[in-house]
């Protein structure tokens, strides 16, 4: 598990390797991701947009953007959190991602980046 606090948005990700949707022999490693925001500040805030930076360890990279999450754009009052579980796809079993969610005050519409922490997703098997 990794945290980061950007701004007074607390985001913590926990990853789980999903062995009943992988298919390693034909380098298919499927884990998933449970992520929680937690607005420690005094604002509510929305939201917005996600960007994911997605490196395989076989030497891929991909960008992954578009509007809120798992087709959401939560509205997160002050002391309050959302969470939610998503996933992703690597060829080799090893990987990393890390991200950006882009948020909105909602009293004054001011916009702000809050850094989701880098985290890695690796097949048990392959950590011995």
């Amino acid at each position: 598990m990794v945290t980061k606090i950007t701004e007074g948005i607390k985001v913590t990700v926990e990853t789980e390797y999903q062995p009943e949707y992988s298919s390693p022999k034909q380098y298919h490693y499927v884990f998933t991701y449970k992520i929680r925001i937690e607005n420690n500040s005094d604002f509510t805030i929305q939201l917005k947009r996600r960007k994911w930076h997605v490196i395989d360890a076989d030497g891929s990279k991909k960008l992954v953007e578009g509007e809120g999450v798992v087709g959401q754009q939560p509205v997160i009052e002050p002391g309050e959190m959302h969470q939610y579980v998503s996933g992703c796809n690597l060829k080799s079993g090893v990987g990393k991602m890390k991200g950006t969610y882009s948020m909105e005050r909602m009293i004054d519409g001011k916009s702000f980046e809050v850094t989701i922490p880098e985290f890695n997703l690796i097949v048990p098997f392959k950590l011995n």
